[in-house]
């Protein structure tokens, strides 16, 4: 009697051929880049590094494509936005000790947004592993540790036999709900090494899937079904999960209306009858969701922005799905469900009954009506003519990435996304220099579409940099860059709590010369030419920079009291 566990693949005789006899001249990091491509990987991101060189001269030996950025911070974002836009795991290559920890940032905004990003780093000899004090370049006592605290998992390696399960366990883990960075390194001697170990020819590329109990959809299910007042909170995971039609078919059948976080922009669409939009951080919002008697939070944790800065106080019972074991009920008590977005929608979806509610639609445009009167009456014109500016000259299936940036701020609640998986930002973790590098990476995954990144000034300084990798590539990204002089979001806040601002004025280049000078074309607009200017900078090819010299405000918070 055969058994399913009995069953093995026998290798072709070609396959066996090529098994005995690998072709000469490899090393270990042709393992590497072997794996990655066996995985499905076609694109690589990095910066090169002593450490990790046996990993770079392996790559002009594969056929995955390297996109070498000029700041390992950057690279990561590149990563980050790539892994976004395909929902492939990113592969991200890196030196040691300086150029490792020179990514931590970008990966804090990966693990935060749950964007699925390789990086696989070099180390040193592995006769230095192990916390000793050797003096070896870039040496850490463990440097692993330095990265446990950021990313989903760690892999080390300490031996060749060991490189294409490690980067497989590591791809998996990257993809498995929730997504999010992971970490491998690979000591320098054991990247260089001659290997005769055969060519990478397959993985198991599939993650493990996340779906729902069905005994707590049940119970969901029926709440919602025999809720008064239902309401839904869409987070990121909705986005993540492509369960954004999945999410629009609930919604209509419960007559729920939705509202997005920052993270869900676009999970569902801006004018529909049912659409609270993005309007989270504001009071009026606020209210409605407290005053649902079942309120389901799909993909979110409900964290500060979420929570309208933890102002928010549900009244009624909470239904939280999350893919994120430690959000689930992590600042509410609810009915968690431990699940990805999509099947835990379906299974909603497939045991709820209908709802007539034909006072929803007429209850959300109150609330919308509250909110523009409420902004209408602190004169923010310009603020909001810009953003329809924006939204006039962006096509509307192309992506934009945005920085921390006021601008930025006024899209988390007021902008138009237009669809899932078009608006991105570094609100995850809330560091500058995001939008233009992710921006990069978002017009490697599809050159097709033009990319739009907006920055302040203040960050753009941070990736100023990449307007040489922008250009090398001739990438189809044009970076929007609000100068104020400073950083204007800290320099309003620090006026407000105390009465004047500090370390916050920038001495400010020439961004449109400093553009021209790595061969980029810049323009200066106004207000008025924004529109304009920028569609006609996104219909060109090629990398562009628009400089839009503007001191802008933010909308008065509700959250103070």
């Amino acid at each position: 009697m055969t058994h399913d566990h009995d069953l093995v693949l026998r290798p072709t005789a070609a396959q066996t051929e090529a098994a005995l006899n690998p072709p000469p001249g490899r090393n270990g990091g042709d393992l590497v880049v072997e794996t990655l491509a066996a995985l499905g990987a076609t694109t690589v991101f990095g910066l090169p590094g002593q450490h990790a060189l046996g990993m770079f001269d392996a790559l002009r030996r594969s056929d995955l494509r390297y996109i070498g950025l000029r700041v390992e911070n950057n690279a990561g974002f590149a990563a980050d936005a790539y892994g976004r836009i395909t929902g492939e795991a990113a592969p991200l290559l890196l030196s040691t000790g300086p150029g490792a920890l020179t990514s931590l940032a970008a990966l804090q905004e990966a693990a935060a947004a749950s964007a699925p990003v390789l990086a696989i780093s070099s180390q040193i000899p592995s006769a230095g592993l192990g916390g000793g004090r050797h003096g070896y370049l870039h040496e850490l006592p463990d440097q692993s540790a330095s990265f446990r605290g950021v990313v989903k998992s760690v892999h080390t390696v300490r031996a060749q036999s060991q490189i294409p399960s490690a980067i497989e366990a590591a791809w998996k883990s990257a993809l498995t709900a929730p997504h999010g960075p992971v970490w491998v390194e690979i000591p320098q001697d054991v990247l260089l090494s001659p290997t005769l170990i055969p060519v990478v020819t397959g993985g198991d590329a599939f993650p493990e899937e996340l779906p729902p109990r069905p005994e707590l959809t049940a119970v969901a299910a029926d709440l919602l079904s025999n809720a008064a007042r239902p309401a839904i909170i869409a987070g990121g995971g909705v986005v993540r999960a492509d369960a954004s039609g999945k999410l629009r078919q609930l919604a209509e059948v419960l007559q729920a209306p939705v509202v997005t976080t920052p993270g869900g922009k676009g999970a569902f669409p801006w004018k529909h009858p049912l659409s609270l939009q993005s309007w989270i951080e504001d009071r009026h919002t606020t209210d409605f969701l407290e005053d649902a008697d079942v309120l389901l939070v799909v993909g979110s944790g409900l964290g500060e922005l979420s929570s309208n800065y933890h102002t928010f106080k549900p009244r009624g019972r909470v239904v939280q799905i999350e893919a994120d074991l430690g959000k689930l009920e992590s600042n509410h008590p609810a009915l968690g469900i431990h699940a990805d977005a999509r099947p835990a929608l379906q299974a909603l979806l497939e045991t709820v009954s209908p709802r007539e509610d034909a006072q929803a639609p007429e209850r959300v445009r109150d609330v919308l009506a509250r909110v523009s009167d409420r902004i209408a009456a602190q004169e923010l014109t310009l603020e909001q003519e810009l953003l329809a500016s924006i939204r006039r000259a962006l096509h509307a299936s192309a992506p934009s990435f945005w920085d921390m940036t006021i601008l930025a701020y006024w899209a988390w609640s007021a902008f138009d996304a237009k669809g899932p998986n078009l608006l991105h930002s570094a609100q995850g973790a809330g560091g500058l220099g995001y939008g233009f590098p992710a921006a990069l990476g978002a017009a490697v995954a599809d050159p097709s579409r033009p990319v739009l990144a907006v920055s302040g000034d203040g960050g753009a300084l941070y990736s100023i940099a990449e307007l040489a990798t922008a250009r090398q590539y001739d990438l189809n990204v044009t970076w929007l860059i609000v100068d104020d002089g400073g950083y204007g979001i800290l320099r309003e806040y620090m006026t407000d709590a105390f009465g004047q601002a500090t370390a916050t004025e920038l001495s400010r280049p020439d961004y449109v010369a400093l553009a021209e000078s790595f061969g980029v074309p810049g323009v200066r607009t106004t207000p008025e030419n924004l529109a304009d200017d920028l569609a006609k900078a996104l219909g060109s090819p090629g990398p562009s920079v628009v400089v839009l010299p503007a001191v802008l405000r933010m909308f008065a918070p509700t959250h103070l009291g």
